[in-house]
């Protein structure tokens, strides 16, 4: 008999950041590939990372993962990584210039969303996103209340 996936998180997800959607309204994402060292993988596949306080950015016409916490492989001994390295991200030259131009503007800044596994690569999708004020997290709690009663309201119809 076949096992049952859970619909929450598929098997190749390895880290969301879920805090993300509720403090940035995101305007676009864009899957990039990461540069990693042995041990950083192993970790990953362990799921030991940390997207909270992460961002990227565009330097030198390159793109940077930064402040994500992989930790320590368990068994890396002396030639383990550093857990708060910053990580370059493979993207096309297109897609970095015009991420480039997308965070000229004010308050337009890079997060990595979620971590993942595609075909036994690490990937990483990057959103464009703005930060919310107050009142825009406000009115999405609220939105997101009504649909619920209207869910609710509907399912017994």
């Amino acid at each position: 008999m076949a096992k049952k996936k859970s619909k929450k998180t598929p098997d190749n997800v390895l880290a969301q950041n879920r805090k993300a959607r509720h403090d940035y309204a995101v305007t676009e994402t864009v899957e990039a590939g990461l540069v990693l060292t042995g041990t950083e993988i192993k970790s990953l596949r362990e799921r030991r990372v940390n997207l909270q306080d992460g961002f990227a950015q565009i330097r030198n016409n390159e793109a940077w993962m930064m402040n994500v916490h992989i930790s320590e492989y368990v068994q890396g001994n002396r030639f383990n990584h550093d857990p708060l390295r910053n990580r370059k991200l493979l993207l096309h030259k297109k897609e970095i210039r015009r991420l480039g131009q997308a965070t000229m503007d004010k308050g337009v800044t890079l997060i990595p969303l979620k971590m993942y596994l595609k075909h036994g690569f690490a990937k990483v999708l990057i959103g464009v996103a703005h930060g919310k004020r107050e009142y825009d997290k406000r009115q999405t709690i609220k939105r997101r209340e009504q649909d619920r009663e209207i869910a609710r309201v509907m399912k017994r119809y």
